[in-house]
């Protein structure tokens, strides 16, 4: 088990992806973002799909069974797809002994606690990305950023990324970046320009 048990720290942040999905109005929904094959529609689509995926996962069912993108979400229904399946996922990883049991995500079989610690990493970048698109209505955590920039790096080298990894080769963050332009810098993210 990870020394740091990761269901507080994403239950934290399904909670900060909330607050930040209820922000989106309609209009937005095809604004680019970080993720350049997204536009924000397409990114909350697949931050719905993911989440639905590793509560499957947690409910000890296939989760690779599971497309990544929510279809079918009314334009003004997002938040409301999202807190559902935060509601599944977070039940789904309550018991302790989902931690230690060996589950099946798309980078390999793994414990529990690992593969939720990736969810983490992925949710928390994600958060990054739909944040930069909308502007930075809300204030980040700083500490989910923190745990999930240390995910990132032990998982994804850079050196040991090639096209089959979902995430760019690292860029440059630059001296005084915080916690989440340094975690999106590591994963090949850039800010939007603002110009």
């Amino acid at each position: 088990m990870n020394a740091i048990d990761p269901r507080p720290v994403y239950a934290r942040a399904t909670e900060q992806a909330a607050a930040l999905i209820k922000t989106v109005r309609p209009g937005q929904l095809t604004g680019p973002t970080p993720c350049t094959e997204f536009d924000v529609r397409a990114l909350l689509s697949h931050v719905v799909g993911g989440t639905l995926r590793i509560a499957v996962v947690g409910e000890g069912g296939d989760g690779l069974a599971v497309h990544p993108f929510a279809e079918g979400v009314a334009d003004e229904e997002w938040a409301a797809a999202y807190d559902e399946v935060r509601t599944r996922v977070l039940k789904a990883w309550e018991a302790d002994d989902r931690m230690t049991a060996r589950v099946r995500v798309p980078w390999g079989e793994v414990p529990g606690s690992a593969a939720l610690s990736g969810y983490v990493m992925e949710l928390v970048t994600h958060t990054w990305d739909l944040s930069e698109s909308l502007g930075h209505p809300l204030e980040l955590d700083p500490e989910l950023a923190e745990f999930a920039l240390g995910i990132a790096r032990r998982v994804l080298p850079d050196e040991r990324r090639d096209e089959q990894t979902p995430f760019a080769s690292a860029v440059p963050a630059g001296e005084e970046a915080d916690a989440y332009m340094r975690l999106a810098a590591w994963l090949g993210r850039e800010p939007l320009s603002r110009a």
